[in-house]
């Protein structure tokens, strides 16, 4: 397909790099290129530990390039959208490809997407897969995608009061895959970003036996998130 072809050089690798560590490369997630083509989105969650302060002796990385070893170049975090599970980095070098942003309010149920993103990480290589997916409904949600180990009446509360809607996707998305963009095959425009896979059983059972169920962040939050750093 011509479009993922074009858009393959935008799709980049989230990581963190630490010298003394074996190995020194630590993958989280996806992400992809916009604006000036030295500005990445991926989740929040993606680099949770990193923005927490919990890596401390760990950099920030943005891997690009492909096969056995990427491009590593370092990335800071320029602005976190924790509500809507959104980050927005910003990296070193020369500028990258980008994708450009659709209008996501404008998308229907049924509409069909693509993502791509690196869904086993880098286990086989530094290689972006792509998966085709349906939008099978716009959804609201009401759990954030951190980690959310005890709900309680107020918790429950809080969370109807934030709920937002999503995609819900008929398609195989694997944790590798978040951060990924969500695009329209024919002409490659952005309209969301993958960032949760729904697990049938334990979460081991996540690559043997998934659900074909993943959600996306509509692309409009990525669009409130830039025009507030401007």
């Amino acid at each position: 397909m011509e479009t993922v072809e074009r858009i393959k050089p935008a799709i980049v690798g989230i990581g963190t790099f630490q010298k003394l560590r074996s190995p020194p490369v630590n993958f989280l997630g996806t992400g992809f290129v916009i604006e000036d083509g030295l500005h990445a989105i991926t989740n929040t969650h993606v680099i949770a530990d990193f923005s927490s302060g919990a890596g401390k002796k760990d950099t920030l990385i943005i891997m690009t390039g492909r096969g056995d070893k990427p491009e590593l170049r370092n990335a800071s975090i320029v602005a976190l959208d924790k509500v809507h599970d959104l980050a927005l980095l910003r990296f070193e070098g020369t500028a990258l490809p980008v994708m450009k942003l659709g209008d996501a309010r404008r998308i229907k149920e049924g509409k069909s997407m693509a993502f791509t993103g690196f869904p086993i990480g880098m286990v086989l290589g530094f290689y972006p897969v792509t998966h085709r997916a349906t939008i099978s409904s716009i959804t609201p949600v009401i759990l954030p995608a951190q980690n959310v180990r005890q709900l309680d009446a107020t918790k429950i509360r809080e969370l109807q009061q934030s709920a937002y809607k999503v995609f819900q996707l008929d398609g195989t998305a694997y944790p590798g895959n978040s951060g990924s963009p969500l695009y329209d095959p024919d002409t490659g425009e952005v309209y969301g970003v993958v960032n949760m896979v729904f697990i049938k059983g334990k979460k081991e059972s996540i690559l043997s036996d998934p659900s074909g169920i993943s959600y996306a962040i509509p692309g409009n939050y990525i669009t409130d998130l830039l025009n507030h750093q401007n």
